[in-house]
């Protein structure tokens, strides 16, 4: 593949495709197109009972955009969970690139003012594509997925795209459909209108835990 750049990056994900590099030490990078695709539906995400608890005491202080950078660098490095990542130092710059031009965002959780947590995606209209998660402390990363859920219901978001499918992910409401049924509601979705700080940076939990169960 040649050079990824923020245009091209922007056109893939429109079309469905997004990029991998085989681990994070590889310099060559390729397109993937599931024929079946990881969605969480909005309108549907499931928030387990210890979650919630956590946010209501706020375990963790959570922000958006605040280390979109050493956000990706974690997601970036093997974990104990993981023995290698496909992020490498192109996607990092691509990315990084693309957070600048306000179309890639992340979300961070704090503890005692240490990034423990977080992840980050890419923003398209009313679709929010999301890359990769990390977690230094348990459950760290999933109230960032339910953190970014709040946002992304108050800001009017219509897609979570999730990629693939895991245990991990589904036990948030996370299903899998086909490509011809993705790409549909992509169509809609990036030609639709959001934004993802209509919800205060500093948003009480209770307004957090409000945004991800109101009903429509």
């Amino acid at each position: 593949m040649s050079e990824i750049t923020p245009d091209l990056l922007l056109r893939a994900y429109a079309s469905g495709v997004f990029p991998m590099a085989e681990d994070r030490e590889s310099r060559d990078l390729y397109w993937v197109d599931p024929k079946e695709r990881g969605v969480i539906p909005l309108d549907g995400f499931h928030l387990p009972k210890r979650l919630e608890k956590s946010i209501r005491q706020g375990v963790f202080r959570i922000t958006r955009d605040q280390a979109f950078s050493d956000v990706m660098r974690a997601c970036a490095a093997p974990g104990t969970d993981r023995g290698r990542t496909w992020i490498n130092a192109e996607i990092i710059a691509s990315y990084t690139e693309l957070h600048e031009m306000g179309h890639a965002h992340s979300i961070e959780c704090w503890a005692d003012e240490k990034l423990v947590g977080g992840l980050y995606g890419v923003a398209i209209g009313a679709a929010f594509f999301g890359e990769s998660m990390f977690h230094r402390q348990r459950d760290a990363s999933k109230v960032a997925l339910a953190g970014l859920v709040a946002r992304l219901r108050a800001g009017g978001y219509k897609l979570l795209d999730i990629q693939f499918i895991t245990d991990h992910l589904r036990q948030f409401g996370a299903v899998e459909i086909s490509r011809a049924d993705y790409l549909t509601r992509l169509a809609h979705a990036i030609d639709d209108q959001a934004d993802f700080y209509s919800l205060a940076e500093d948003a009480p939990a209770e307004d957090l835990l409000q945004a991800i169960t109101q009903t429509s």
